[in-house]
C-alpha cells in the first residue's frame, strides 16, 4: 500500500529567471511517499527547471524546498539532495563519457571505496541493470562515450536507482524513454510501477503522454513556467491532458500527418545495403518518400544513417545517393548542436555556401534565414543570438530542424530526432516533414516510437543489423514490427 499523505518534498513558490526570460513563476509542487506523479507540458513550461531545483543543480531565485518535513532551502544542493534520497536522471545525460559503467556508479557512492571498490560498483551497477532491462548487453568495464545513447541512458537510469548507505526516496525522470525502443522502455516502466507500490516516490517526465496517463497516480500539468493543472491520473484523458497544455495539437490526435501510404516510384534517391553486405536486403528510397527505419534500438539503424551520410558525395560506392544530404541527430548534445554558438549561428551553418557574399557572410541574409526559421518552427526565444544552450531540450531539437530544412539538403536523415519533444511541437514537425516530401525531399527517419511509423510511406525494419522487413504503410501494425524485430520475417 502506498501513502500519499506523507509528503517526501514540497516545494513553495519556487521561481527562477534567466535575464528577460521566467523560467519559473512561483510553483508549488508537492510529492507523495509511493507516489508517481507525472509531470507534462510544452518544451520551455519549465518542467526541467523546476526538477533542476529540485535535485540541487540550481539555484532558485526564491521558493522553498522541505524534504521530510524539514526546510532545506538555505543549503540545498546536490549532495544534500542525495543525502536526503533525491535523485535525478535527467533528460541531457550526465554520465562521465571517458570512464567506464561501473566508474560511473562509484560517483553516486562514497561507500564504494578501498580494495576492491570496482569490483563491488561493477556488481552493483550489473545487478541494477539486470534487474531494470533484463537482457541488456551492457558490461560493467564498458566506456559509456562508447556505448549508444540508448545503452547511455539505461546506464542512467539503473545508476539513479542503485542504493548503498544512503537511502532512496524520490527518483526523478526525465524523459527517460526518449532513446529507448518499445520493449526497453515498457521494462522500465514496468519497474517503476514495481517501485512505486513498494513506496518509492517517482516523478515522471514524459511527452509520451500513454506512459504518463499508464503510469502515474497523479498528473501536474506546467504551461509558461507556472502549474496551470493538477490532479489524479484516472481524471485526464489524453485529449483533456492536451487541452490543459494548450498545445495546437488540442483537437488532433497525436500521431497523424496522412502519409500517402504507398510507394512512390520513378527517381531513386537512396540505394544501399547495410554494412554493403552483397546478400542482405537493399533499402530503396524514392524521390518524395517518408521511409522509416524501426526495430529495436541499437540493431544497425543508425549505422544505416551514417553509412548513407558518409558515402553522400562519393561516386564509386556500393551506396548510391543521388542529391545532397543532411543529417538531424537524435543525440543533440555530442552529433548536433555547436554548444559555443547562438542559436542563429546553429540554425545557418547548415547554408553558409549560399549566404556568401563577396567571400564573406552575408550578416543580413543570415539574420533573416534564422529569423524566418524561428517563427517557422516556432523556436522560443526571445533572441536568436543567445546561445544555443540556454534553449530547452526540445527547443534546441527545432533549431536543428531548422537547420536541415533551411538547407539546399533534398534528402533529410532523421536518427531518432523527437526525444524530449512535447506533442504540439512534434504535429507541426511532422507537418512540415509533410510538406517538404510532397515538394520532393525524401526523408529517411528512424524512431523508437512506433506510433511515429505511421507517418511513413512504408517502413524497413532492421534486426542485427540487416534489414528484415519492408511494411507498406497499408500494411503496419505494431504487432508486425515487433515480430519483424524478434524473428526474421520471411
Amino acid at each position: 500500500m502506498t501513502n500519499t499523505t506523507e509528503e517526501i518534498v514540497n516545494l513553495a513558490g519556487v521561481a527562477k529567471s534567466y535575464g528577460a526570460v521566467r523560467a519559473l513563476a512561483g510553483v508549488d509542487l508537492v510529492v507523495g511517499m509511493g507516489e508517481c506523479l507525472g509531470l507534462v507540458g510544452h518544451n520551455g513550461a519549465g518542467k526541467s527547471t523546476l526538477m533542476g531545483a529540485l535535485a540541487g543543480t540550481l539555484i532558485p531565485d526564491r521558493g522553498s524546498i522541505a524534504v521530510g518535513g524539514v526546510d532545506l532551502s538555505e543549503q540545498y544542493s546536490v549532495v544534500v539532495a542525495h543525502h536526503h534520497g533525491i535523485r535525478c536522471v535527467f533528460q541531457e545525460l550526465s554520465l562521465c563519457p571517458n570512464l567506464t559503467v561501473a566508474e560511473n556508479a562509484r560517483i553516486f557512492h562514497r561507500t564504494l571505496k578501498g580494495f576492491g571498490w570496482k569490483k563491488r560498483a561493477a556488481k552493483l551497477i550489473q545487478d541494477k541493470l539486470d534487474e531494470i532491462f533484463p537482457g541488456h548487453d551492457i558490461l560493467a568495464g564498458d566506456i559509456v562515450g562508447d556505448l549508444p545513447i540508448g545503452r547511455r541512458q539505461m546506464v542512467e537510469i539503473a545508476r539513479a536507482f542503485t542504493v548503498t548507505d544512503a537511502p532512496l526516496r524520490l527518483v526523478i525522470l526525465d524523459e527517460p524513454t526518449s532513446s529507448l525502443d518499445a520493449v526497453t522502455a515498457e521494462q522500465l516502466l514496468g519497474f517503476v510501477r514495481r517501485e512505486v507500490q513498494s513506496g518509492l516516490s517517482v516523478i515522471l517526465i514524459s511527452h509520451m503522454l500513454g506512459e504518463v496517463l499508464g503510469s502515474s497516480s497523479r498528473i501536474v500539468v506546467m504551461k509558461d513556467g507556472g502549474v496551470v493543472a493538477a490532479r489524479a491520473a484516472g481524471d485526464f484523458t489524453r485529449d483533456s491532458l492536451v487541452a490543459a497544455m494548450g498545445t495546437v495539437a488540442a483537437a488532433k490526435s497525436e500521431q497523424q500527418i496522412s502519409a500517402t501510404g504507398f510507394r512512390k516510384s520513378g527517381t531513386a534517391m537512396i540505394d544501399a545495403r547495410p554494412a554493403a553486405q552483397m546478400d542482405a536486403r537493399k533499402l530503396i528510397a524514392h524521390k518524395g518518400e517518408i521511409v522509416g527505419l524501426a526495430g529495436l534500438a541499437g540493431h544497425g539503424q543508425t549505422r544505416m544513417l551514417l553509412q548513407i551520410f558518409a558515402n553522400a558525395k562519393k561516386r564509386y560506392t556500393e551506396t548510391k545517393v543521388a542529391a545532397p544530404v543532411a543529417l538531424i541527430a537524435g543525440d543533440r548534445q555530442s552529433d548536433g548542436i555547436f554548444p559555443l554558438w547562438s542559436i542563429a549561428e546553429n540554425v545557418t551553418v547548415g547554408s553558409l555556401g549560399r549566404l556568401v557574399k563577396n567571400l564573406l557572410v552575408d550578416g543580413t541574409a543570415s539574420r533573416a534565414m534564422a529569423e524566418s526559421w524561428q517563427k517557422r518552427m516556432r523556436i522560443k526565444t526571445p533572441d536568436m543570438d543567445h546561445n544555443i544552450l540556454s534553449l530547452s531540450g526540445g527547443n534546441q531539437q527545432k533549431a536543428l530542424f531548422a537547420r536541415a530544412l533551411g538547407s539546399d539538403a533534398e534528402i533529410v536523415l532523421m536518427d531518432d530526432p523527437m526525444r524530449g519533444v512535447d506533442v504540439g511541437t512534434k504535429l507541426e514537425v511532422y507537418e512540415q516533414v509533410k510538406q517538404e516530401a510532397q515538394g520532393g525531399r525524401t526523408f529517411l527517419w528512424y524512431t523508437t516510437e512506433i506510433d511515429e511509423l505511421s507517418n511513413c510511406d512504408h517502413v524497413y525494419v532492421f534486426r542485427n543489423g540487416q534489414i528484415v522487413d519492408d511494411i507498406p504503410r497499408a500494411e503496419l501494425t505494431e504487432e508486425r514490427v515487433l515480430r519483424a524485430s524478434f524473428h526474421e520475417a520471411a
